[in-house]
């Protein structure tokens, strides 16, 4: 691994972080070790119902009652249950400022812009949240949101998790079928939609999908639709319904927050459904409230001052994630349509018009931006960043180099990993450290992350699976429909008994952090030896003519070989020297096992609406296999390209 060091805090603003407070605070308390990260995390680990205790104390956690007991079960992953005693309410600590400071500011890629203060999302929630009793909405309900990453999308989750009934969302770009495999096994009583969504200068009406939902799913009895586009909620429809007639159909009654158990249902969140019907993962509000509190305040240095921005949709957990920036008390800044609008610069302008510190982005956004010869620094201002944030992929060697030489010098990188399962990061960016070429800067606070080799032993310096040896607080409470809890224990605990495997294959470096080189289900095996996907995206990217790849196993001769797919600029067509480069720099920077056999151009890569290339789908299509859920692809039509491809029978 490459070591070079790229950024480094400080020492003004090491000491003003909150990660170094929260250390100080416990180093006076509770003797923890403050001089070092690693030592400190060794400490959360190892005294992790002191650590968490103090967390939310630290964080300022609003409840009715904490309790005395801080995990019970401890030693059963899954079976531990954290703060049983306490009661608490999710919304509420989303909405502990009631002042004319911003909370939320809605953009989209056609220029508009709408803000609402806390004192006014407040008064929006108790709205809704009146409304919503009216139609009879008690704790337990699921509430169904099939909405843009628009503010209307944020009061209706505070409004529905205030009650208590639980809130489940995805985008309205997904097709009917992948929306109706996900809403179709949790029984919305509700659902909120919009009527149209912007992307890439076109509006995308949205209302027929909406309607076939309402049709399938028995259990909903009313559609509250947001007027984005003009349509609104359709006349010849009696359970359809304007969102601001509902919302303010009569006098609210004031807001009540229900005060419920840590592990209450709070979010129905769903896999990625690519090979199979998707799971549906729930996650309680306690723990989800306390692991965003940590990662946004100690992890990203969030404080009320701040303003958060992640480009991400309502299908994906980066939503929920972004949201939870409210109860630090920061401004949020939501946006809706392509990333690339305005010749790529419509985010990049945002960060100036906002006054956006904290920005987070897919690592691919990051790419593309490079691919494009975009050189921000030179054409934006930036004066407010201090934080980059980079996931949905690992990060490039290549996107690292870029980020600091032409986006800012003086910014903290923080590529974070972890995901839908767990809500939160296993391992993330820090205030307080170095930024390396290439890393994950440090595992997250309180989660006991180790690299295991093939053995099931702790290894560093070595790939192996990620794996997490003891319990916390936002691990899923459970699956959707799996009383016995088979589903759930057989996804992560089937391979180590008592022991989360997350599914990435990861390595531990020789500054404390953390490479992802790929998903384990994908890694590559030629001739027995463990090669992670990632690996060779990192070399890939390097080439110019190459804006899109993915990289597979193909069965071969009772062997494996290595497989690249490519996407090539436009006008481009495969030819010697392209694939020559491709291997050279593979083979320079890898090793010989990790060139591809095969290099094949095409015409598009598929991913999922969350922007994941899918490995697994193309490898089931060239091995002949049927892909199970299409819908959960943003444009599965492209997994017709890998179909029958001459160039793999030889």
């Amino acid at each position: 691994m490459n070591e070079t060091m790229l950024w480094q805090p400080s020492d003004t603003r090491v000491s003003s972080t909150q990660m170094s407070a929260f250390m100080g605070e416990q180093h006076n308390q509770h003797a923890a070790p403050a001089s070092s990260y690693s030592d400190f995390h060794r400490w959360s680990i190892e005294n992790s119902e002191l650590f968490w205790s103090a967390l939310w104390d630290f964080a300022g956690i609003k409840a009715e009652t904490k309790g005395d007991q801080i995990l019970s079960n401890g030693e059963q992953f899954p079976g531990a249950r954290w703060f049983p005693q306490a009661r608490l309410n999710f919304a509420e600590n989303l909405l502990t400022r009631h002042d004319e400071h911003i909370a939320l500011v809605g953009l989209d890629e056609a220029g508009n812009r709408r803000t609402l203060s806390y004192q006014q999302l407040f008064s929006e929630v108790e709205c809704l949240a009146s409304a919503l009793r009216a139609q009879g909405v008690v704790k337990g309900d699921r509430i169904a949101g099939f909405m843009s990453n628009v503010i209307e999308t944020v009061v209706a989750m505070l409004a529905t998790t205030s009650i208590g009934a639980i809130w489940s969302s995805c985008s309205p770009d997904f097709g009917i079928n992948g929306a109706r495999d996900r809403f179709g096994q949790i029984a919305p009583r509700l659902l909120f939609a919009v009527d149209a969504y912007p992307y890439n200068g076109k509006t995308v009406d949205c209302l027929d999908k909406v309607a076939a939902l309402a049709d399938d799913i028995e259990s909903i009895e009313r559609v509250i639709v947001v007027k984005l586009a003009g349509a609104g909620a359709p006349t010849d429809r009696h359970d359809f319904i304007d969102y601001q007639a509902f919302a303010h159909a009569s006098q609210p009654s004031p807001l009540v927050f229900e005060q419920l158990p840590f592990n209450h249902p709070l979010y129905i969140m769903y896999s990625s459904g690519t090979t199979g019907t998707p799971k549906c993962i729930v996650h309680g509000a306690g723990g989800t409230l306390l692991q965003h509190k940590k990662e946004h305040m100690l992890h990203c240095d969030l404080t009320p001052d701040d303003v958060l921005f992640y480009f991400t949709t309502c299908g994906w957990m980066m939503w929920n994630w972004l949201v939870s920036g409210l109860a630090v008390g920061a401004t949020v800044v939501l946006y809706e349509g392509s990333p690339f609008a305005h010749q790529g610069r419509v985010l990049l302008d945002a960060i100036d018009a906002e006054g956006i510190t904290v920005f987070g982005v897919g690592a691919k956004y990051i790419a593309s931006l490079e691919k494009a010869g975009l050189k921000p620094r030179q054409s934006h201002s930036l004066a407010t960043l201090k934080a980059v944030l980079s996931t949905g992929s690992p990060l490039s060697v290549n996107s690292f180099d870029y980020v600091y030489r032409e986006i800012k010098a003086d910014v903290c990188l923080s590529s974070i990993s972890g995901g839908t399962d767990i809500i939160s990061c296993f391992v993330l960016g820090n205030p307080n450290l170095p930024v390396y070429r290439g890393e994950i800067q440090s595992l997250g606070l309180g989660m006991a992350v180790e690299i295991w080799d093939d053995q099931g032993r702790a290894v560093a310096r070595e790939k192996g699976e990620l794996v997490c040896t003891k319990p916390f607080p936002s691990a899923p409470i459970g699956f959707w429909n799996d009383p016995d809890g088979s589903r759930y224990h057989s996804a992560y605990f089937n391979r180590y008994p008592n022991i989360w495997a997350h599914g990435d294959y990861g390595e531990i470096t020789a500054n404390g952090g953390v490479v992802i080189h790929g998903r384990s289900d994908a890694v590559l095996n030629p001739g027995g030896v463990r090669i992670g996907t990632a690996e060779i995206y990192r070399q890939v990217e390097k080439v110019e003519a190459v804006v899109d790849s993915v990289v597979v196993g193909q069965q071969w001769q009772d062997d494996e070989r290595v497989v690249l797919f490519v996407v090539l600029r436009e006008g481009l067509s495969l030819n010697q020297d392209i694939e020559s480069e491709l291997r050279q720099l593979i083979k320079t920077n890898a090793t010989p096992r990790h060139v591809p056999s095969k290099i094949v151009q095409v015409a598009d890569i598929p991913r999922t609406i969350s922007g994941k290339i899918v490995e697994l789908a193309v490898k089931q299509v060239i091995h002949g296999e049927t892909v199970k859920n299409m819908d959960a692809l943003a444009n599965p039509e492209a997994l017709d390209l890998f179909s029958n491809r001459i160039e793999l029978s030889e």
